[in-house]
């Protein structure tokens, strides 16, 4: 049969998770139809049309999926379940908040944040803060998969998939949408981001944070934060990188001030190249990191950023 995966967006553009989650559902079962839900999508459907691999486009576009409100996407998810063998997401926060409502309903497991295929109806995924890797294999029947996207390259373009309407489900009236608040920046969004530059309990406060914010901006990246900095209220929590924030697969993450607790390299240990500034030269981060400076972060990163500056960043 056919996978079917849940597209990530924002009513305007097609999120990279989407792609990369098209790679791993055409290892699962192949042909791979997207469901692009929302209001006034259209351009996010055309957009997933040209993905390589994808076979056919579900468009429901409707007021009642302007938000990916769970309760209602729930059955609109489980009207299509019964012509696919296995149905997939990105492990965001809406994959994670909406997969295990359908896991639940079909009365089967969840496979959760996988980061190999390895067959079918064999998969791996991290366990014990990303320490350990465990080869799960499925009972036969619907496969209800999120999947750990930095794992995946994204599916190419030059796709030219069907594009088909279907109606909205029904509203179970159960949850409505209220309201959001969106950090706003000009920096790379932390998840997509090329480079990123993050910051521990080291830098000591809100104000050196700073110091981080201008590397970052010389180098058009992303800034992150370990938990212990958010914690102690250094930067909002959707900085965070970690096992309880959000995992990065960057070409370059740069540490600074960063221990390396073991919670804090699940969210970041699969970057191309990580680079990490402390004083302890026994800091853990230095155990992962290909490149390592032992030196006073507040020494090493205003000479940083002159360097920066003098290559004309």
């Amino acid at each position: 049969m056919t996978s079917l995966v849940l597209a990530e967006h924002d009513n305007k553009h097609l999120s990279d998770a989407t792609a990369k989650t098209v790679t791993a559902a055409a290892s699962v079962s192949a042909p791979v139809h997207i469901l692009v839900a929302g209001e006034n999508c259209a351009a996010v459907a055309d957009q997933a049309a040209k993905i390589a691999g994808v076979e056919k486009v579900l468009v429901a576009d409707d007021a009642l999926y302007a938000h990916l409100v769970a309760e209602t996407m729930e059955t609109l998810i489980l009207s299509l379940a019964g012509n696919y063998d296995a149905i997939l997401a990105p492990a965001t926060t809406s994959g994670k908040n909406i997969l295990p409502r359908i896991a639940a309903k079909l009365d089967v497991p969840q496979i959760s944040e996988i980061l190999k295929v390895v067959s079918p109806d064999t998969f791996e995924r991290p366990i014990y803060a990303g320490n350990a890797i465990q080869t799960v294999q499925a009972p036969a029947g619907k496969k209800i998969i999120t999947v750990r996207v930095t794992a995946f390259k994204a599916a190419a373009d030059g796709g030219s998939a069907a594009i088909e309407k279907i109606a909205a489900g029904s509203d179970p009236g159960t949850a409505k949408f209220a309201s959001e608040a969106l950090s706003k920046s000009e920096r790379p969004e932390l998840t997509s981001a090329k480079i990123v530059v993050s910051g521990g309990r080291g830098l000591g406060s809100a104000e050196n944070f700073k110091l981080i914010e201008k590397v970052a901006d010389r180098l058009h990246a992303a800034v992150g934060a370990s938990r212990a900095a958010v914690d102690a209220g250094y930067v909002p929590n959707d900085y965070q990188v970690g096992q309880t924030g959000k995992v990065v697969a960057p070409d370059l993450y740069l540490a600074v001030g960063i221990s390396g607790a073991i919670q804090h390299l699940a969210g970041m240990k699969d970057s191309k190249i990580i680079a990490a500034i402390n004083k302890d030269e026994e800091a853990p981060i230095f155990q992962v990191a290909d490149f390592g400076l032992v030196a006073d972060l507040f020494q090493a990163l205003p000479e940083m950023d002159q360097e920066l500056a003098k290559r004309g960043r």
